[in-house]
């Protein structure tokens, strides 16, 4: 029940109608006993630096979860960003302050290696290949470099994308290897699908079937796609004998900390 003493936090994006975080979200609240409650915003891009500037005053909001389209376009909207957020240059969650400051912060793969933790990935020192340099590739390889990962191989269809995101990684991480040339699969402790494609009812993989062939079991195969749940990537995956993290797991893992930036929730949920 939302009432007049209820605070708010929101996600905004378009569209909306498929996100999991106002379940997510929601379902803590009450369980929790919270007074707390999650409102999904479908946002014209037109609209957005009006948006901005009614969160400032919004006074019973705590917080805003951005999604796509809207990570890049709303960091330059703010008022201070995290380290990496001003890195990456995107935001996937806002912390409205006491005097109406608006703070952003990059969580996408903090939670992507949360959900990865309880399948037992601990990524320092360990090889990754992201498929997908966009918003959540960047994030979860800028991630994999915080964590301590020896080598991240980046795979995208804009080569000047995989291009900008290898230099910001080289400059960053000066211990980290960064290649984005692979024939085969063996050798990589992670393989993670952060590009949109494999959802919907496509069947599509993000890389050949012929490529997959060289998966090796021990390889935990991950994908940020939320709907299917299992994705045609990670049904290959379960069929070679490999752990796989789907996307709602990443979704479910970073709640906490989402949560915890904006001041709702702990990080640890």
């Amino acid at each position: 029940m939302i009432r007049g003493s209820t605070e708010l936090v929101a996600i905004v994006g378009s569209p909306i109608a498929q996100v999991k975080s106002p379940d997510n979200f929601n379902t803590w609240f009450t369980n929790n006993n919270r007074n707390l409650a999650m409102l999904p915003i479908d946002m014209q891009h037109a609209s957005l630096e009006a948006f901005a500037g009614s969160l400032r005053g919004w006074r019973n909001l705590r917080g805003c979860v951005v999604t796509v389209p809207y990570k890049q376009a709303l960091a330059s909207q703010l008022d201070g960003l995290s380290e990496r957020a001003a890195a990456l240059g995107s935001v996937n969650v806002i912390r409205r302050d006491a005097d109406g400051r608006l703070l952003g912060d990059n969580v996408d793969g903090a939670g992507f290696l949360g959900a990865a933790r309880k399948h037992g990935f601990l990524a320092a020192g360990k090889r990754a290949l992201v498929i997908g340099c966009g918003g959540v590739g960047s994030a979860i390889a800028y991630a994999l470099g915080e964590a301590g990962a020896s080598h991240v191989t980046l795979s995208d269809p804009s080569t000047e994308r995989a291009a900008a995101l290898c230099e910001l990684l080289d400059n960053t991480f000066p211990n980290l290897e960064v290649a984005t040339q692979y024939d085969s699969l063996e050798g990589f402790d992670l393989l993670v699908n952060a590009s949109p494609v494999g959802m919907g009812d496509t069947g599509e993989l993000p890389l050949p079937a012929t490529l997959l062939e060289t998966l090796q079991s021990s390889t935990l195969v991950a994908d940020v796609v939320t709907s299917p749940e299992i994705t045609p990537l990670l049904g290959q995956a379960r069929q070679r004998g490999c752990a796989v993290q789907t996307g709602p797991e990443m979704a479910f893992a970073q709640l906490g900390h989402l949560g915890a930036f904006m001041g709702v929730t702990p990080l640890e949920i």
